[in-house]
């Protein structure tokens, strides 16, 4: 194992033939060691560093009828060791391992996001057979059969709903921020999760044809057909080649001596170009993990280099992910401020997102209530809203359809309703003893550096574009606050992938945070994910991670790998 592993120039084998192979030539240098062994030193540098190279460039060559830069330097190795110039032989065949090693310095990062992907998959599910309820592993779900899911739990496989009312957190599937209020025949996902009771389904496919299990189908293809990016050596080496035996050919016939053809041979040698090569890479990639940017590969900072699109993912990405009170507006006869304190009463014991981020916003805005703090007769209505009492007041608080089903009429604010749900806003209604009073609208709100970084993007000649699993009114409301002029909304996983893949021949970088988000991440061009928020997931399929989040860093990001990889150009014409 170690053998093949030091003939396929793996990391560690590497690092330590590298440190062997130093001292080795050190020892060569100096003359040292000559009386403890009989040969010189310079040899095992040869062996442990030459060995790999020249075996690689000769499979490639023979086999795949692949000529690369490992070939012009083990035509010189190969020279200098017939020459009987050990050392120049052993110090090209270190360099060249160094080079590698810099190129190499990284983990296997997209199948741990796949693992992670495969861990989200439900592990049991509720089957109702024969009138019995009966808990199985998911993945004996038959298409057809009756499933129970409790609040709390996984949905395991695709289906409809058959009978109760529930909120459905969907932000694996879709990005979405807010939970997706359900009831009898709306369709279900496998991988979100119920929030609230108890409801029947009946499951349309086996868990294993599930939208989840698709979704690592394609992270798995994404990867699997996501070439490396060849080495800017290797694309020349067939004419270095060329010219470097025509040239040692014409100067040995000129001057017939042969030394001098193996001369010719070690200045060809891009050993330069091969470490400088990475080692601009790696001060690139020093320079931007200094900024809170960590890139993994000299492949991903030559693919970030050429991106000429940004898609941005919106919930967690452009926005800080959670809903945020935006609005209070009064329906007459009482104040914003006890239209809030009213809601935030009867919402105080919702688990509901909406209603926490309500109770939130009004615990900081230090309003001074005439209410008590806690409400009575507390009641959940599923997928809803709430009704409790405060104060021998009944409060209803919910979604605008609450209002119809319970006869309260909002005609009279319907307009004022529209212009916030237009925007994308969620509205919380708020009744009295039967009288609307008002409505709380929320959002998910823009993250403060976003416009200024689409501004950054569009600066650098990259052109951005918003790819959501959110409806089309919030993300417009986004694209026009930011100025993204391209948008594509109410996308599930698979379509993002399909557009980042086939974006027009452009070179697309997807930038996103979520689960949903990891198989364009992995399939697109080059892919960013947000390290401090992001899932695990999405940060293992990314060519980088935005450490601390901040995505004012992007601008930055695409002009240093811009001016590096344009260094590596000019130190190839120079070469």
């Amino acid at each position: 194992m170690i053998f093949r592993n030091w003939f396929d120039n793996e990391p560690k084998e590497t690092m330590f033939c590298a440190v062997v192979s130093l001292i080795a030539l050190i020892l060569s240098l100096g003359g040292w060691g000559r009386e403890l062994i009989p040969v010189d030193t310079a040899w095992i540098a040869i062996v442990l560093c030459g060995i790999p190279i020249v075996t690689g460039a000769a499979v490639a060559l023979i086999r795949e009828h692949d000529i690369k830069a490992d070939l012009l330097v083990s035509i010189a190795l190969i020279a200098s060791v017939a020459t009987r110039e050990y050392f120049a032989a052993g110090e090209v065949a270190l360099i060249m391992q160094i080079g590698s090693l810099l190129e190499d310095f990284t983990a296997d990062r997209a199948r741990k996001g796949i693992e992670g992907l495969i861990r989200l998959t439900p592990k049991t599910a509720r089957v109702v057979r024969s009138g019995i309820e009966t808990i199985v592993a998911a993945e004996e779900v038959r298409a057809g059969d009756r499933l129970v899911v409790l609040a709390g739990e996984m949905i395991p496989a695709d289906g409809i709903l058959v009978s109760g009312e529930t909120s459905v957190d969907q932000s694996v599937m879709t990005g979405e921020s807010m939970p997706v209020d359900k009831s009898a025949g709306d369709e279900l996902m496998s991988g979100t999760v119920n929030l609230y009771g108890v409801f029947e389904m009946q499951a349309d496919k086996a868990c294993a044809d599930s939208s989840l299990q698709r979704m690592i189908a394609l992270a798995e293809e994404a990867d699997a057909n996501k070439a490396p990016i060849v080495g800017l050596a290797d694309r020349w080496a067939s004419w270095m080649v060329a010219v470097a035996l025509g040239c040692a050919l014409i100067v040995w016939l000129i001057t017939g001596e042969f030394m001098r053809a193996v001369t010719v041979l070690v200045v060809f040698c891009p050993c330069a170009f091969v470490l400088a090569t990475p080692t601009a890479v790696a001060a690139a990639i020093g320079n931007l993990t200094k900024y809170g940017i960590l890139i993994r590969t000299g492949d991903a900072l030559e693919r970030l280099s050429q991106v000429d699109c940004a898609a941005f993912d919106k919930t967690g990405t452009l926005t800080c992910g959670k809903p945020e009170v935006t609005a209070v507006e009064s329906f007459g006869g009482m104040s914003r401020d006890e239209v809030l304190s009213l809601t935030a009463a009867a919402e105080q014991r919702s688990e509901h997102p909406l209603g926490k981020a309500v109770v939130s916003y009004y615990k900081a805005s230090g309003i001074e209530s005439k209410y008590v703090t806690e409400a009575g007769d507390f009641q959940t209505l599923a997928g809803k809203g709430v009704r409790a009492k405060v104060d021998d007041h009944e409060i209803l608080a919910g979604k605008p359809a609450l209002f119809d089903e319970t006869g309260i009429s909002l005609a009279d604010h319907q307009a004022l309703l529209d212009r916030y749900q237009a925007d994308g806003s969620t509205v919380i209604c708020t009744a009295v003893n039967g009288s609307p009073v008002g409505m709380v609208a929320l959002s998910d709100t823009l993250r403060p550096d976003a416009v200024q970084t689409v501004a950054g993007i569009k600066s650098v000649g990259i052109t951005p574009m918003l790819l959501t699993g959110d409806n089309a009114a919030a993300a417009g409301t986004v694209c026009d606050a930011v100025g993204i002029g391209e948008v594509r909304s109410g996308l599930l996983p698979e379509d993002k992938l399909n557009i980042v893949r086939r974006e027009g021949g452009r070179k697309v970088c997807m930038i996103g945070d979520g689960v949903n988000d990891a198989p364009a991440i992995s399939a697109a061009y080059a892919g960013i994910a947000m390290g401090g928020i992001g899932s695990d997931i999405a940060v293992e399929s990314a060519d980088a991670v935005l450490v601390g989040d901040e995505i004012s860093r992007l601008p930055y990001l695409f002009r240093l790998t811009k001016k590096a990889m344009s260094k590596v150009r000019q130190t190839s014409r120079f070469q």
